[in-house]
């Protein structure tokens, strides 16, 4: 620890983000940068605790105390090698991790967190930038080959991992280019997708091959897959939304909270769409259902699309803003999250059940919601739902739904394996990562229902090891 007194004498100073009033003009990354020695200084508020709680926030067991202490003495090479010794893709958890680890530091006790976050983005922007971030191609390889289904977070870190350990590694993207929720589900002001492309140019000259627009279950059927390779890794996420099936669903103008976002995204790399076939906010009240980050990024993108209005509800209460003591320190706070495009204009509302669409010559024109109110019974501890009778038409012409996710798409690849499913239709999975059939395993949100980016990650890294083993055995 190069300072053991900047944690008294440095405030915690976060770079922040771009001014509203230009920021809403494009899909540009709205987080703004500090200067080298700004971080720096940040770094050096670390105060290396006996007990790291940053350390055992992190899903993926990052040496945050470590690599800040490199930061502080400007080593970024030596900080960078510590990073990715347990992170394979620190540009995205820098990015869109919500910052488990930050939550955990000790100085969150006194809501002055290290910038852990931004820490993270920082070194690997200069790594990058000074040049050592460069392809570890495998001296030596096992003759192994494996496939991994899916190019989201878990798909490429399990990927990484295999390639590393000598292994032929081909993923297979259904889409049209790499990257899963990374690159079609996360807006750009978020995430940039040249940030994306940087990686793979390496992965690539690591020696990992991509074959995008191939879905396999249907391109390629299950048992091709099963003679070609001598390790599966399913990892194709968990791709079915949580639907509303209520009155008025087939309108015109309700739409899964993905079908905008992942159009949206298409249309910043550059794609035509039809204009019948685009879904778009521009001069319309707009309505997203779910109080989530992916409603979050609905509310953005249509301030973007030039939205007239924007409302978010959600069903359950409004959390409590900056103190929770149902979820103390150092554990995951449940409080009030504002997001930088809640900043940007949007109303927010609580306790609302949708009820019924409202249309108009087969457009949506509004909701039908009711107030709602939620008690717990005595005898059992569990909370019920309870509707208050109060209703009131929420105007909309763009109903976005952002309600989460509940299973794979089970149609095809699943299917064809014939893998056990769990009660929630999740794959089912050994604590190797191994399905009930063999030399198949899963990774990330597949086997585990919807989940982080970092856990994805730590998800792959952990699948990989189990695939190595295997191979290794056979």
């Amino acid at each position: 620890m190069g300072n053991p007194k900047a944690f008294l004498t440095i405030g915690r100073k976060e770079a922040g983000y771009r001014p509203i009033s230009d920021r809403i003009k494009d899909f540009s990354e709205v987080e703004q940068t500090l200067n080298s020695e700004d971080r720096r200084l940040q770094a050096s508020r670390c105060m290396e605790c006996g007990v790291p709680f940053c350390h055992w926030s992190c899903p993926l067991g990052n040496k945050q105390p470590e690599w800040q202490d490199r930061l502080y003495r400007n080593d970024i090479k030596g900080a960078y090698v510590l990073l990715t010794q347990t992170d394979d893709f620190p540009e995205f958890t820098g990015r869109v991790c919500p910052a488990l680890c930050e939550k955990g530091c000790v100085l969150n006790k006194t809501h002055e967190p290290v910038t852990i976050r931004e820490n993270e983005a920082a070194i690997v922007e200069r790594a990058f930038n000074e040049g050592y971030v460069l392809p570890r191609i495998p001296k030596h390889r096992t003759g192994k080959k494996v496939a991994v289904i899916g190019s989201g977070p878990a798909g490429l870190a399990c990927a990484n991992r295999l390639n590393q350990r000598g292994h032929e590694v081909t993923v297979f993207e259904k889409n049209e280019a790499v990257g899963g929720l990374l690159r079609f589900g996360i807006p750009d002001f978020k995430l940039n997708k040249s940030v994306i492309d940087r990686r793979l140019k390496v992965l690539e000259a690591e020696g990992i091959k991509f074959v995008c627009n191939t879905e396999v279950g249907k391109d390629i059927t299950g048992d091709k897959l099963m003679s070609d390779y001598d390790a599966v890794c399913i990892a194709i996420g968990c791709g079915v939304p949580r639907d509303l099936k209520i009155e008025g669903r087939e309108l015109d103008g309700v739409h899964f909270a993905l079908e905008l976002l992942q159009q949206q995204n298409r249309v910043v790399a550059g794609d035509v769409i039809e204009p019948k076939k685009r879904i778009t906010a521009k001069g319309k009240h707009v309505l997203v259902i779910g109080g989530g980050d992916t409603g979050s990024d609905c509310v953005g993108t249509s301030t973007r699309q030039g939205a007239l209005s924007v409302t978010q509800i959600e069903i359950m209460p409004k959390p409590p803003e900056g103190e929770n003591p149902a979820t103390p320190w150092p554990y995951w706070p449940l409080i009030l999250k504002t997001s930088s495009s809640h900043e940007e204009g949007c109303e927010r509302r609580w306790l609302l059940d949708s009820r019924k669409f409202i249309g108009k010559d087969g457009k949506v024109t509004g909701v039908e919601v009711e107030e709602v109110e939620w008690k717990k019974d005595e005898a059992t501890g569990k909370m019920n739902l309870i509707h208050t009778g109060k209703k009131e038409i929420i105007k909309a012409e763009l109903v976005l739904l952002a309600m989460g996710f509940t299973n794979p798409v089970l149609e095809g690849l699943l299917e064809q394996l014939k893998v056990d499913l769990t009660p929630r239709k999740a794959v089912a999975v050994n604590d190797e990562h191994s399905s009930s059939v063999s030399k198949v395993f899963a990774s990330g949100d597949v086997a585990s229902g919807p989940s982080l980016v970092v856990r994805c990650i730590a998800s792959g890294r952990d699948t990989a090891a189990s695939i190595d083993a295997f191979l290794r055995k056979e």
